[in-house]
């Protein structure tokens, strides 16, 4: 069951952009974001919900200006959706709590996976490890199975 959200809300909690990224399914030009370059330990957290979604553990550089991740904190957290925008087939990931759009899927990442999560920054908030609460992160980072 998706998360219900509140419009006027969210376009008040939210910058324009993370708006448009997550609401619309825009995305951020590359190498503006906040994290594509950013080296925290923690997670990752969806920006509407606060869904854990990927673990700075399995994050690398793609040299592709968005942050980029090889697997996801938990499957269930996420939802991949064929896009056929833009005259091409690609795999749109969204949050699967509240339905934001994250990014796109491409299987063109390192081992052991092979898979490169091309994520908008201005999806993502970052809990830093050292300053979380213990909760279902845990203190090590938490890699799902993928379906290959």
């Amino acid at each position: 069951m998706r998360t219900k959200i509140d419009e006027g809300e969210l376009r008040g909690r939210l910058s324009p952009i993370q708006y448009a990224v997550t609401m619309e399914a825009a995305t951020e030009r590359p190498f503006t974001g906040a994290y594509w370059d950013h080296h925290g330990d923690g997670v990752y957290r969806c920006v509407v919900c606060d869904t854990p979604l990927f673990d700075s553990a399995v994050k690398f550089e793609s040299g592709t200006g968005w942050p980029s991740f090889s697997d996801v904190v938990e499957m269930g957290n996420v939802e991949k959706v064929e896009d056929r925008g833009l005259g091409m087939v690609r795999i749109e990931v969204r949050c699967a709590t509240c339905g934001a759009h994250l990014g796109h899927l491409f299987p063109d990442g390192p081992g052991p996976t092979g898979l490169r999560y091309c994520i908008n920054s201005a999806s993502l908030a970052f809990a830093d490890r050292a300053e979380a609460a213990p909760g279902p992160i845990g203190p090590t980072p938490v890699r799902a199975q993928t379906d290959g």
